[in-house]
C-alpha cells in the first residue's frame, strides 16, 4: 500500500498497472481487499487504484464531526485529492459498489470532466427511507457499545446469496474479519453520511459518458430491478445481472464480474470516445 497526504489527511491506496486510469471505490464497511480479483483481473491492461476510504482499512479517520459524520460528497473531495495527489490529471473510469456507489454519484456530479466513463455495482440512486434512515442512525448511536463484530453478525447474512454459506464459507469468513477490523468510529461516521446522503435519481438522465450497472440477481441490498431503473435512466448505459450472486457481485462471482469490466472498459477504445465536458 502507498499512501498521500490530502487535506483531509492521509490515504492509503494501491496503485498498479499502466494504461487508462481506473478508480475502484469500496463499499461499506471494507476496504480495498473486496476488489482483489478485479485488481489482478484489470492491472494488465489498465492503470488500477484502489484506496482505503478515509478510517477504512489501512487510512486513518482524521478529524470527523462525530454529529454528521463523513458525507458522500467528502468521500468524493478525498478522491480527487487523490488523484491529484499521484498526478492523474486525464479523465478515469469510475468504478463504485454499494456505498463505493454513493461516492461515485457525488463524485461525477462535482467533477463530470474527471469522468471518462462510469461502472456502478449494487448501489442505489434513491436516499433512504425513514426506516432505513433510523436504522442507520440507530448504528451510529450505539455501535461504540455494540463493537464492530455485532454489524458483522448483522450485515452478514445481507452481503451473500445464500448458496454463498454452504459453498463458499472461507470467502464469508473473510469479509466478516475485515468489518470486524474497522473501528466503531469510522462506522459511525459512515453510517451518519449515508443517512444524510441526497436522492440522485433526478440526476441520472443528465449522465453523459457511457455507463455500466451491474448487480447480483439475489442482492437483497441493491434489488435487481432497482437497479434496472438506474441503467434504464442513463442514456448511454448497459445493465449486467450476474447470476447466482448477492450484495458482494466482485467476490461471489469475480470472473463473471472481471469479464463485464474487461469488455466494458476495452470498448471504450474501440469506440474512441471521448471525455465528457
Amino acid at each position: 500500500m502507498q499512501r498521500v497526504r490530502i487535506p483531509a489527511g492521509e490515504l492509503a491506496h494501491l496503485d498498479r498497472g499502466a494504461g487508462a486510469p481506473v478508480l475502484l471505490i469500496h463499499g461499506f464497511p471494507l476496504d480495498h481487499t473486496m476488489w482483489d480479483a478485479q485488481i489482478d483481473a484489470l492491472a494488465n491492461t489498465a492503470r488500477v487504484i484502489a484506496p482505503d476510504l478515509r478510517g477504512f482499512g489501512e487510512s486513518p479517520r482524521g478529524d470527523v464531526d462525530s454529529n454528521q459524520g463523513i458525507s458522500m460528497e467528502q468521500f468524493a473531495d478525498d478522491l480527487v485529492a487523490l488523484l491529484d495527489a499521484i498526478g492523474i490529471t486525464e479523465p478515469i473510469v469510475l468504478v463504485g459498489m454499494s456505498m463505493g456507489g454513493y461516492i461515485a454519484w457525488q463524485f461525477i456530479g462535482r467533477y463530470p470532466e474527471r469522468v471518462r466513463a462510469l461502472v456502478q455495482l449494487d448501489t442505489r440512486a434513491i436516499a433512504d427511507d425513514e426506516e432505513t434512515r433510523a436504522g442507520r442512525l440507530k448504528m451510529a448511536h450505539n455501535v461504540a457499545e455494540w463493537g464492530s463484530g455485532r454489524v458483522a453478525e448483522m450485515m452478514g447474512p445481507r452481503l451473500f446469496s445464500p448458496r454463498a454459506f454452504e459453498t463458499k464459507p472461507g470467502l464469508v469468513a473473510a469479509v466478516r474479519r475485515v468489518v470486524e477490523a474497522t473501528s466503531p468510529a469510522t462506522i459511525a461516521a459512515a453510517q451518519r453520511g449515508m443517512a444524510s446522503r441526497p436522492d440522485v435519481t433526478g440526476m441520472l438522465s443528465s449522465i453523459s459518458v457511457r455507463t455500466l450497472v451491474i448487480v447480483g440477481d439475489q442482492d437483497v441490498i441493491s434489488p435487481p430491478a432497482e437497479m434496472e431503473a438506474i441503467a434504464q435512466a442513463i442514456p448511454n448505459s448497459e445493465f449486467v445481472v450476474i447470476p447466482n450472486s448477492g450484495h458482494m457481485t466482485t467476490m461471489e462471482q469475480p470472473e463473471i464480474v472481471n469479464e463485464a469490466l474487461r469488455e466494458f472498459i476495452t470498448s471504450l477504445d474501440r469506440r474512441h470516445l471521448t471525455p465528457s465536458t
